[in-house]
């Protein structure tokens, strides 16, 4: 029998500020996940890396420390995303990280969708805006994505009981496929997509 590999579990905070609700709930979801999974648990804060992601319109031209936070979550076992809703949708720092993502580096790759926002009407970003852009990348979103509002939090913690619960939730549902797509017993399957020429 093999030694089996330590599951990473990488969250990616797209919040544009330091302290921040976003991160604080990424930072929570993402130790949860590796908790259960057995993993290692590493949170990836976009904000300290604006100016490096925006160095150049090419990966090439990234600074070293932006560079390795998109590697990190390419060579990650299961992703956990959140970003705070801004005019409906995620932030511009959070799209500018993806779009140096490898178009497919995260086929088939759990990612488990959270956000937060000001108030409750923000909550379908998970389901219109984020859920969409992973579809792009071929990943497994998780069924049950995550959203917090301000009322969620005091001083950048999680207070509320409600929002536990919801954490709670999306580990009941998620963690089945997750454990079964990481089988090391499964065939994993090439969907010898075509892919494009680059432009």
């Amino acid at each position: 029998m093999t030694d089996q590999k330590t599951i990473s579990v990488v969250g990616v905070s797209g919040s544009p500020t330091h302290p921040s609700r976003t991160t604080a709930l990424v930072a929570e979801v993402t130790s949860a996940f590796a908790t259960e999974l057995g993993g290692t648990a590493t949170v990836v804060e976009l904000a300290p890396l604006l100016g490096e992601l925006g160095a150049g319109p090419f990966r090439g031209q990234l600074g070293p420390n932006a560079v390795e936070a998109l590697e990190k979550v390419e060579a990650a076992d299961v992703v956990v995303v959140g970003s705070p809703a801004y005019r409906a949708t995620y932030t511009g720092l959070f799209k500018l990280f993806f779009d140096h993502i490898g178009q497919y580096a995260l086929v088939g790759k759990p990612i488990v969708l959270t956000a937060t926002g000001g108030s409750d009407r923000h909550a379908l970003l998970v389901e219109h805006q984020m859920r969409p852009l992973f579809g792009f990348f071929q990943s497994l979103t998780l069924p049950l994505g995550i959203f917090a509002g301000e009322r969620d939090f005091e001083d950048y913690r999680i207070v509320s009981d409600d929002l536990e619960g919801r954490i709670q939730s999306s580990l009941k549902r998620s963690l089945p496929l997750i454990r079964s797509h990481l089988d090391p017993d499964e065939v994993t399957i090439d969907a010898g997509f075509a892919r494009p020429h680059d432009f």
